[in-house]
């Protein structure tokens, strides 16, 4: 472990299906190169609470016996947080540091700037490059080490599948699937009682979970992007209702659609990444449309189911792949890279810059915004799964 030759791997935000299987291709593909991978549990808290190289709490050595079957399962064998190593209030701070370290970390009068101490716990463990596997909020402080000359590489994971600079994320393709199994069970219940079925799905900044759940289940749907009418919606709904011989209706909702004039309610406390919550948009639709319509409504969250258990084939394939690009990029002494998905293809990309915000659907080209559904024309020379933005 003091070797300084080590690659280590971490895990941050919310956990997603495939995340396993990155983690045992990545120790795999580097013991094929001669290269011990140090797993990081419980993402960014790993590298800033540990209090030591053998820190069992935050440091796990990972080897081929270790990882052989946890590609089989979801979630992530080295558990995840939300820390943001740079917005660390002093209730958060490690208990280990005493008055002395406290005083040496950058500090704004609210939050102190934990990478110094990062930087010399992967000094520590002897971990000459670091894989991060994250969403915006994870690969955002990646950066950061990245911008002090630490060797890093990311990999994309998130359901929105929102990062700037891929078109795809791990974790997505399971998470659209598993909507549409949910959805087509569903509505049985909605039309038996003859209701209008609103499904809340993930989607804070980007629709394109609900867009493509959406386009496999013929149904509605909300997104970001645009603001919607409530009127129409109300007469588009009626009308499907109307003319379906069960007499229901559907519709999807990404939790962060806004109806026009309207804005997404947020309420808690701030995450490390300054997100707050927000109000569950499915329930106040819902609401709006028993009120102008007089019809029953049924509301399905379907958010984080979609998250748990093992991954499709597609986010399997795509983790692998992912994966062994970065075992390959470091044999190679290639470091501040994402591994991404461009034009349809395996690339290899700069770090997303945050402050560019989420990859967002480029609506003129993909949804139909007078009848609140994808759009489905004009396929012909785009990528045949993802598309770009």
């Amino acid at each position: 472990m003091h070797a300084t030759n080590n690659i280590g791997i971490l895990t941050g935000g919310g956990d997603v299906p495939g995340l396993n299987s990155v983690i045992k291709s990545v120790v795999y593909g580097a013991s094929e190169i001669g290269r011990p991978v140090i797993g990081l549990r419980r993402g960014w808290e790993g590298l800033t609470h540990l209090t030591g190289p053998t820190d069992a709490n935050y440091v796990m050595p990972l080897d081929r016996e270790n990882t052989r079957t946890i590609d089989r399962s979801g979630g992530t064998m080295l558990h995840t947080s939300r820390t943001n190593p740079r917005r660390m209030t002093e209730s958060r701070l490690p208990t280990h540091l005493g008055a002395a370290g406290i005083r040496e970390l950058p500090f704004d009068g609210k939050y102190y700037d934990l990478t110094p101490l990062v930087l010399r716990n992967l000094e520590r463990l002897g971990i000459s490059c670091l894989v991060a596997i994250g969403g915006d909020d994870t690969l955002s402080f990646a950066s950061v080490l990245s911008s002090r000359g630490f060797p890093v590489l990311a990999i994309p994971k998130t359901m929105d599948n929102d990062v700037q600079g891929t078109e795809y994320c791990i974790g997505f393709s399971t998470a659209v699937t598993r909507a549409k199994q949910s959805i087509t069970r569903q509505r049985t219940t909605v039309g038996s009682h003859e209701r209008i079925g609103i499904f809340r799905i993930f989607g804070r900044d980007a629709g394109f979970t609900a867009l493509y759940t959406a386009y496999v289940t013929s149904t509605r749907c909300l997104i970001p992007e645009y603001p919607f009418d409530l009127d129409r919606v109300c007469r588009l709904l009626m009308d499907d209702k109307n003319n379906n011989p069960s007499q229901y209706a559907l519709i999807i909702v990404s939790e962060g659609a806004i109806w026009t004039g309207g804005q997404v309610q947020e309420y808690g406390e701030a995450d490390a990444f300054g997100h707050r919550k927000k109000v569950d948009i499915g329930t106040a639709l819902a609401e709006e449309i028993r009120r102008r319509t007089g019809q029953e409504t049924m509301v399905s969250d379907l958010t984080y189911d979609l998250r748990s258990g093992e991954p499709d084939s597609i986010d399997q394939l795509v983790a692998i792949s992912f994966a062994n690009i970065a075992v390959e990029l470091i044999r190679k002494g290639v470091t501040g890279r994402m591994i991404a998905v461009q034009n349809g293809c395996y690339a290899h990309v700069p770090l997303p810059d945050v402050s560019h915000g989420a990859r967002r659907i480029d609506v003129a080209k993909l949804y139909n915004t007078e009848r609140y559904r994808p759009d489905y024309t004009s396929k012909l020379g785009m990528p045949v799964l993802f598309s770009g933005s």
